[in-house]
């Protein structure tokens, strides 16, 4: 098969090194990819959303599957389009896709079929808004209803900080029409988990579990990123906690996708919370998580393209996949600045000798491009170093060894990644 693979991160890189393994891929392609994804795959030059683009390429080379990683073309139609050309994709429908473009339309959804999740209202106007908000109290959570680049929630222990939040959506434009909408949400109380799932419209096959970091500095401080580290299996997601996930929350939203004329097809991330009640749904994402996926796929066994290709062509329902038993956890490394301001352009040094170190340990190119044959960042969250190992301890002490032999001061992590699995 030639397999075009959408994206330029972490999580895509993740991507091209499982496919790239399987005998099933006769050629891979990454659009636009990055110096780690090149390792892997033939790198092309065109935007994620740029449809056009991508659809004259793959007719072009003749490509087989399309395989998109992250949101933005997912909402924008790219799957529909390549399927009405006559290409095979995996994700979902634009329509599908709503479950993450729009968490208004999630939290309407959860409502009709009794999917738990916080309490919520939705607002256009900021007074109204903010009137609310003090009605119900700090904390509160404040979002951005449309696609914000993982950005536009915000955890408000404060009324000040809650309508700031809503301001700076709703007055301030921060967001353009992303945030022309917030969703104000009751504050949920417990331990957040990561739960995927593949779906082929019907019938879904849930992954591993996984935990991530949200928060930019150790200890849980500091301001919201898109996910500092993460590690694989979660301790806390117990088989009877995954069950109720399927039947309470996980079954209902494909069932009623599916009911009102959107049937899902792709992989859903469920974020949760796992409260005194049960497990609470936080948010949907319509593809693998970031840094999330780069955990999962080095503990898969299975072939994960054959995976891919039956929950596109709609035969899941006796699908299986294999598991290693070892521990993943994965640490970002992010650039000096990250989440507000990242410093682009420094040089990273030494990460071959560094990545040689120890073959258990997996390099992810997340941020990265080569100016004059040097590797420099290029964005925010740059490498994600994961680790392999029979615990999370083993595997995390991995990780960071293999840190510590990288040459980039202007790079920082955090040193307290998979904390919450190391207490229990």
């Amino acid at each position: 098969m030639r397999v075009l693979v959408i994206g330029s991160g972490g999580r895509e890189h993740a991507l091209c090194w499982a496919i790239a393994a399987s005998p099933l891929c006769d050629q891979l392609y990454c659009a636009p990819g990055n110096p780690g994804i090149a390792e892997e795959a033939t790198c092309v030059p065109i935007a994620v959303t740029d449809i056009d683009a991508i659809l004259a390429f793959a007719q072009k080379e003749k490509i087989d599957f399309v395989v998109v990683g992250p949101e933005a073309p997912l909402v924008a139609g790219l799957v529909d389009k390549c399927e009405a050309a006559g290409i095979a994709a995996f994700g979902p429908s634009a329509a599908a896709a709503a479950l993450e473009g729009s968490k208004g339309f999630t939290k309407d959804l959860c409502a009709k079929y009794d999917v738990p999740t916080a309490r919520y209202r939705r607002f256009t106007d900021a007074e109204a808004a903010k009137k609310y908000a003090r009605a119900e109290g700090a904390p509160i959570v404040i979002k951005a209803d449309g696609l914000a680049a993982g950005k536009g929630v915000t955890v408000a222990m404060s009324l000040a900080e809650a309508e700031s939040a809503i301001d700076d959506a709703l007055v301030a434009n921060r967001f353009g029409t992303a945030g022309a909408e917030v969703v104000i949400e009751e504050f949920l109380e417990g331990e957040e988990a990561s739960f995927f799932v593949l779906s082929d419209g019907k019938h879904a096959l849930p992954l591993a579990s996984a935990q991530d970091h949200k928060r930019v500095f150790d200890g849980d401080k500091g301001p919201n990123t898109g996910g500092m580290g993460a590690y694989s299996p979660a301790p806390c997601v117990t088989q009877a906690i995954a069950d109720q996930v399927m039947a309470r929350i996980i079954r209902p939203t494909l069932d009623g996708m599916a009911k009102d004329g959107h049937p899902y097809k792709g992989v859903l991330y469920a974020g949760l919370m796992l409260t005194t009640k049960g497990p609470q749904l936080i948010e949907y994402n319509v593809r693998f998580g970031d840094p999330e996926c780069q955990v999962l796929l080095p503990r898969l066994k299975s072939d994960l393209l054959p995976a891919l290709l039956a929950a596109r062509d709609g035969v899941l329902k006796d699908f299986d996949l294999r598991w290693h038993d070892e521990a993943a956890l994965g640490v970002v490394l992010a650039a000096t600045g990250y989440p507000d301001d990242p410093k682009r352009g420094s040089e990273i040094r030494g990460l071959d000798a560094a990545a040689a170190s120890d073959p258990t340990v997996q390099i992810f190119h997340a941020g990265t491009k080569r100016v004059d044959e040097k590797l420099v960042a290029d964005g925010g969250r740059v490498l994600n170093i994961v680790g392999l190992g029979a615990t999370i301890e083993e595997a995390r002490n991995r990780a960071y060894a293999v840190i510590d032999r990288i040459d980039w001061p202007e790079g920082f992590c955090r040193r307290d990644i998979g904390w919450r699995a190391l207490q229990r």
